[in-house]
């Protein structure tokens, strides 16, 4: 699954069409070219299908590779170093760090050999990630979390039935999630690992814009007496409430 998807989404998708070139617009305050944004935006989601590609090569074939296994353990070892990085006692993220690498060195031999099983942990992680991370704000006194990007796209302001509907739809990317996460599981102990990888690596970035843009028309029926939000103003939502949870 692409980790940038957002990303690139943001800068791809148009904005509402009349807005032209007004006080508030970015180009007439700095003049700069908004070429920039989209090359960037173009550059995320060719990374993104390289990767996809990548993972979905050095897995499918079930052979042993070394970069195939180096390149899956990237996330996963980014991530693990922030995480000590953060840590108040800085010699015990260190220590942790070391022994992690001698692990490593240490089960290398086997751990080139089981690619796609490194592939799946690593998919599995993030869609159980994202699953609770829309689910836990669906308990306590807090508003779920679509809720939240709603109410930033439209001003703090939200009707009932916009409030009713978005923690629907918070419920629905955490099953979401979920879903993919026992279907990339069922599938890597059921079907043969190439299929798998299709799933995994090729289809979880596809599945997740299909996700995205199903909801979107979906809103669009459900509330049609409601002015809609545009898919780059909701991208954005999401942005800032995963800048606003990360510590």
């Amino acid at each position: 699954m692409p980790p940038h998807l957002p990303d690139a989404v943001e800068v791809l998708l148009p904005e509402p069409i009349g807005t032209g070139l007004g006080p508030d617009c970015p180009v007439a305050k700095t003049g700069k070219s908004t070429l920039w944004p989209v090359l960037r935006g173009l550059g995320i989601a060719l990374l993104g299908v390289a990767w996809a590609l990548t993972a979905h090569f050095t897995s499918a074939g079930n052979e042993s590779s070394g970069w195939g296994a180096a390149l899956a353990l990237t996330p996963m070892t980014t991530a693990l170093a922030l995480g000590l990085w953060r840590l108040p006692v800085r010699w015990l993220g260190a220590l942790i760090g070391l022994a992690v690498a001698a692990g490593l060195v240490g089960f290398w031999p086997f751990l080139k050999g089981q690619v796609a099983l490194l592939y799946y942990l690593e998919h599995l992680g993030v869609y159980i990630l994202l699953s609770a991370f829309f689910g836990r704000t669906l308990f306590g006194p807090e508003e779920s979390l679509v809720t939240r990007m709603a109410r930033s796209v439209h001003g703090g302001v939200l009707s009932p039935a916009q409030a009713a509907y978005t923690r629907r739809v918070t419920l629905a990317w955490s099953l979401f999630f979920a879903g993919m996460a026992l279907m990339s599981t069922l599938l890597f102990l059921l079907a043969p690992v190439v299929v798998w990888s299709t799933f995994a690596n090729l289809l979880g970035g596809p599945l997740i814009a299909l996700m995205f843009v199903g909801e979107y028309l979906w809103r669009r029926r459900a509330l049609p007496e409601e002015k809609p939000a545009t898919m780059a103003e909701a991208v954005r939502a999401w942005k800032a409430q995963r800048s606003n949870k990360a510590p």
